[in-house]
């Protein structure tokens, strides 16, 4: 009996953990978008990786480090806006930023409405009726994009009980991410601007370029060359956005690294695109290195 009830200590207590970590984001209600069902979290045999989908309530995980250096980014996975590729464009991004020191949020944003599979729905959708992906896109997101902004909010307004610096909050965003990050860049506030972003083969085809912001972060792009959706030559223009206005910008293109490796192992120099992320950041003064 002692086994058991020890065992269900146990068990409440991690549930407890797992629960307080788990961030509500505020966010209003669409008239034009409509979710049937739950969230689905699954394995996806096409895409090979774990995946989330059908989000309709955005939320944020909290991944906290043992030793805190006040450095905090939000992580947006991609997945074409109908997943989130949430283990090796989140999760597992959000345990190597720990090892550093830096206090990592893994973002679910609002996602196209889809069924049991949405994966299989964007592939089938690639293949037979592309443009059928950005109508259903179109009115999400800016649902997405204002998740992130709302994200960015309840970390500056709970930096000191987080043991955050308010003015060293990033933004991280993959594929579709990357498009929520580019999102919050061109649409933020006083409160919910990003101190830096990291748009990691961002799609810029569904959001086009535009124009830096005046106050435009520091920046830093990585792509790949062979991305064979052709988002290449959408990250140089963006690069050369901040260029034009002289604001601090860094741009790593690989000529080999195709799309969606996140922390995915191809045996490539993009393999280790995360470290040169934080070479970055140190260079940047965002990062102090503990001695």
């Amino acid at each position: 009996m002692k086994t058991f009830l020890s065992l269900m200590i146990t068990i409440f207590m991690a549930s407890s953990i797992y629960a307080q970590n788990i961030i509500p984001i505020p966010h209003e209600t669409s008239e034009n978008t409509t979710w049937v069902g739950e969230e689905k979290e699954y394995f996806s045999d096409i895409w090979q990786t774990p995946v989330v989908t059908n989000v309709s309530v955005p939320t944020m995980e909290l991944f906290q480090p043992e030793n805190p250096n006040g450095v905090s980014v939000i992580i947006a996975p991609g997945g074409g806006l109908y997943a989130l590729s949430i283990e090796s464009e989140g999760t597992a991004v959000a345990k190597w930023l720990n090892k550093k020191g830096i206090t990592a949020f893994v973002l679910k944003y609002r996602l196209v409405p889809t069924g049991e599979d949405g994966v299989k729905e964007i592939s089938e959708e690639g293949a037979t009726n592309p443009q059928r992906i950005g109508q259903r896109v179109a009115p999400v997101m800016p649902l997405s994009i204002a998740d992130g902004l709302s994200a960015i909010t309840y970390v500056r307004s709970n930096a000191s009980s987080l043991k955050l610096d308010p003015n060293k909050i990033g933004f991280m965003g993959f594929s579709a991410g990357g498009a929520v990050t580019m999102g919050v860049t061109y649409n933020y506030g006083e409160a919910n601007r990003p101190d830096f972003i990291v748009p990691v083969y961002p799609w810029t085809t569904v959001l086009p370029v535009q124009p830096a912001p005046k106050n435009a972060p520091p920046m830093l792009v990585i792509c790949a060359s062979d991305d064979p959706l052709g988002l290449a030559s959408g990250s140089v223009e963006l690069y050369s956005s901040w260029l034009k206005i002289q604001k601090p910008v860094g741009l790593h293109m690989y000529a080999k690294g195709g799309h969606g490796f996140g922390m995915k192992k191809q045996g490539l120099p993009s393999d280790d695109w995360i470290q040169l992320f934080y070479d970055w950041a140190v260079a940047e003064n965002i990062v102090i290195p503990s001695k």
